[in-house]
């Protein structure tokens, strides 16, 4: 479709970049107002209200997504997520070093990315290094790891997504869709913070559109992709450093879409102030966290944006293994902790009470 469009000098993926730009900032403000965050609704203090803003988001996701591919605007055939054989040990030991990470550095990728538009240095430190990380993940010195994971699979021919059970994509979307939006209007959140919640969902199927089939272009063809800050994290690190011999894709759009746009919420309402670490004990927990989501996220395909927010309406069963399994890790690394903080045996950084929590 791009082609109709008579551009003669933009390219595809130049036009992709200034969409992900768009929506990257209406993610940062959306995240930074209703402080979207998967790991909030798992562990946090206020976690019925947190998971009623991502499962709201979830479900306007799921349902738009899918109305798109039963309208024929964009497919996920030959997509990763759609692959026959499903590299699960990969999957369950990245969503688990995943899940484990954002329990130490109290943030996912996304949050950590909005956190740091809003002036949070500790955020910041977490995302070049899970940047540097995941790089070497997927194609450095820790690339060795990935394949001898990623070689043992299940082979699951066609049924690689809930489409292919009785009933069809759209009974099962809607399914998906409705609990999630069921569980949202109950979590005591208010009208306008669930509104938000919607409209950051609405993001996902407009990135999938957007890429998928607006910007389709036949004799230059870019990704279909949507919100992810995994592999983005990593290209917006090195398009940084080399970005004369590395050219902006979707994915550095995006994040500098978000953390503009988080900086522009906070500025605008009094939200920002400059944050750090407190003690070296912190800062190494919040290293290791981050090199284990670095790691995690790469393995199991996606973060909880990547593979959850946005993979989950792919309906494909490697994302919900995926979103499933780093919610496991970050419940049984979360339980541990406080076992341990519990017996006394308390390190320095590490929480023991909701109000000795560290601001995020």
């Amino acid at each position: 479709m791009f082609e109709s469009f008579g551009f003669e000098e933009t390219t595809a993926k130049q036009a992709s970049v200034v969409l992900a730009l768009v929506i990257g900032l209406l993610f940062g403000v959306f995240a930074e107002r209703t402080k979207f965050c998967f790991r909030r609704g798992l562990v946090g203090t206020d976690r019925r209200a947190a998971l009623g803003v991502w499962l709201t988001a979830l479900g306007v996701a799921v349902i738009g997504t899918q109305l798109a591919v039963t309208y024929g605007l964009i497919s996920f055939e030959g997509h990763r997520f759609m692959a026959a054989d499903l590299p699960w040990l990969a999957i369950l030991a990245g969503g688990v070093m995943f899940g484990a990470g954002m329990v130490l550095t109290r943030g996912c990728v996304s949050r950590l990315t909005v956190l740091t538009g809003s002036g949070n240095l500790r955020a910041l430190l977490v995302l070049l290094v899970f940047g540097v990380v995941a790089h070497a993940t997927l194609k450095g010195v820790l690339a060795p790891v990935r394949t001898t994971l990623g070689a043992v699979t299940l082979p699951l021919g066609e049924t690689v997504s809930l489409a292919a059970l009785p009933g069809g994509a759209m009974l099962w979307a809607a399914i998906v869709g409705l609990a999630a939006l069921a569980v949202g209007l109950r979590s005591g959140n208010r009208a306008g913070t669930l509104l938000m919640a919607a409209l950051l969902g609405l993001l996902v199927p407009t990135a999938w559109v957007g890429t998928g089939f607006i910007l389709l272009d036949e004799f230059d063809p870019i990704a279909m992709e949507s919100l992810s800050f995994t592999s983005p994290s990593a290209d917006s690190l090195f398009w940084l450093v080399a970005s004369t011999s590395i050219p902006a894709g979707f994915g550095v759009g995006l994040l500098g879409g978000v953390l503009a746009g988080a900086l522009a919420s906070s500025l605008a309402f009094r939200s920002f102030r400059w944050q750090s670490f407190e003690s070296a004990a912190q800062t190494g927990r919040y290293l290791t966290g981050a090199a284990l989501m670095g790691v995690g996220g790469v393995l199991a395909g996606g973060c909880t944006v990547g593979a959850g927010l946005s993979g989950v309406p792919t309906l494909s069963f490697a994302a919900i293994l995926a979103i499933l399994s780093i919610a496991g890790g970050a419940l049984a690394v979360n339980a541990a902790l406080r076992g341990v903080n519990s017996s006394g045996r308390v390190s320095d950084g590490l929480p023991t009470t909701p109000t000795q929590q560290p601001a995020e």
